[in-house]
């Protein structure tokens, strides 16, 4: 029952997405993420130290309560009917997974470019990356796009239902819980540096065995699609450590092998420009028409 739960939660995600009524439990993750940073800041010392303690003690925190929220909300319903928290799992499942919702926002990058709207699609792509986008030309864009549908097929995809195959909905939220500590404070600026570090080393952990088994699903899947899988193949063992994060260019190598296009390098984040090594081979200009087959393959 449990594994039916985590299938009917995949093909809920694939037929509805997020819809913008529902309020997505990740959000309220995220508010006890700003909740709790402002007292831990005060309480430890504005010193390296001081700020990576408050660090440490902040993933303990978030992991704590989201973890012992979803058990004890499983744990009751199951206590007080069986249907009713058979149900309120496969919901949980299905909040936990992101395919439909990354496929419809790169998409509205797509249509964008398609039109030639340039600053609608900086706009658009803006809403699913961390990088500054208000200089990207069009090449900027696609790439960005690219890239991070790579990259979130594993944060969105395997990796919740990897953890999930586990320990059911709890131990997918306790991963969850972790990935939005990354993408809230784990950055490598002078306000995050040293809060963010802890919550951003363990969510390396936590993806190092899903973003390598999603590479490898992406090479199969990218030969049933007719793209370079033997490119892929040889990117990926040639470029998979082009990145800072240890596990994010698993994913992209694999994606610029199979298009024979040439992704990453210098981006800027909060108006300062980082340089970055570049993944794959420039063998011809990425289009915006590429954004549409790492949407199909990753899906």
């Amino acid at each position: 029952m449990h594994l039916l739960a985590i299938i009917i939660g995949f093909l809920l995600d694939l037929l509805i997405g997020d819809p913008r009524w529902l309020y997505h439990p990740v959000r309220l993750i995220g508010k006890l993420i700003e909740v709790l940073e402002k007292p831990l800041r005060n309480t430890f010392a504005k010193t390296e130290k001081g700020e990576r303690a408050a660090g440490r003690l902040l993933v303990v925190l978030v992991c704590g309560i989201t973890t012992a929220v979803a058990f004890l909300i499983l744990f009751v319903l199951y206590r007080v009917n069986f249907w009713a928290g058979f149900v309120v799992e496969i919901l949980m499942c299905y909040q936990l997974f992101a395919v439909r919702s990354l496929r419809d926002e790169s998409m509205k990058v797509y249509r964008e470019l398609e039109r030639g709207d340039l600053p609608a699609a900086r706009f658009a792509v803006s809403m699913i990356v961390g990088r500054d986008t208000d200089s990207l030309d069009e090449e900027g864009v696609t790439k960005a796009t690219v890239e991070t549908i790579a990259e979130n097929t594993s944060d969105g995809t395997l990796a919740p239902l990897f953890y999930m195959m586990i320990g059911g909905p709890v131990l997918g939220w306790f991963y969850k819980s972790v990935n939005t500590m990354d993408s809230m404070v784990g950055y490598k600026n002078d306000k995050y540096i040293n809060l963010g570090r802890c919550g951003a080393k363990f969510d390396d952990v936590l993806n190092f065995i899903p973003a390598r088994l999603c590479a490898i699903f992406m090479i199969i899947a990218s030969g049933f699609m007719g793209l370079d899988a033997k490119n892929a193949y040889r990117i990926f063992k040639r470029d998979r450590f082009n990145h800072a994060s240890p596990n994010s260019a698993q994913t992209e190598a694999v994606m610029a092998g199979a298009l024979n296009v040439q992704l990453a390098g210098n981006a800027y984040y909060f108006g300062k420009l980082y340089e970055k090594p570049t993944i794959g081979d420039a063998n011809r200009p990425i289009a915006y028409k590429d954004i549409k087959e790492p949407i199909i393959c990753c899906t």
